[in-house]
């Protein structure tokens, strides 16, 4: 499955989210699939966007990496379903838009918990969803020197284009 199928996948799972578990569930797996989609253009992106993309795979592992919210059920982990990228810019688009919905959801749970250890842990997935759209949103940035959209350039990737 490519990358823009599974954040709206991931967009419908966090709309539906009906209380915190569900949504910090939610939260690891956007996260997990940041970690994807900068590992994937690490490996196979632009020689120039490969650093950001690193920084993109670092910043969705701490976003992952440390949740107790386990990611066991029906589903599993979403981001491992992942065959391609796809259209780069609509992946890093919609992983920006999953991001910041994900933030907004995360402050309604920490505005709601009364436990000091669920807050602070909301307020750490706030801050890695924070980064990891950050640093999407930095490669989007710098992506109109490397477009890799089918419907611009057939070309493989890293090849010459007028920016």
């Amino acid at each position: 499955m490519d990358a823009v199928r599974l954040i709206g996948v991931g967009r419908r799972a966090l709309a539906t989210s009906q209380d915190a578990p569900d949504i910090m569930r939610e939260a690891w797996q956007a996260q997990a699939l940041a970690q994807a989609i900068g590992s994937r253009l690490a490996l196979l992106g632009p020689p120039e966007l490969r650093g950001d993309a690193r920084a993109l795979t670092e910043a969705g592992t701490r976003g992952s990496g440390g949740s107790v919210i386990p990611v066991v059920g029906a589903g599993g982990i979403r981001a491992a379903q992942m065959t391609e990228l796809g259209d780069v810019y609509e992946a890093l688009s919609g992983l920006g838009a999953l991001l910041g919905d994900v933030g907004i959801a995360l402050v309604a749970v920490a505005s709601a918990s009364f436990e000091e250890g669920a807050y602070w842990q909301c307020m750490e997935a706030i801050d890695a969803a924070d980064e990891s759209r950050d640093r999407a949103l930095e490669i989007l940035r710098r992506l109109p020197e490397w477009d890799s959209r089918p419907s611009r350039k057939e070309s493989a990737p890293g090849s010459d284009s007028a920016a």
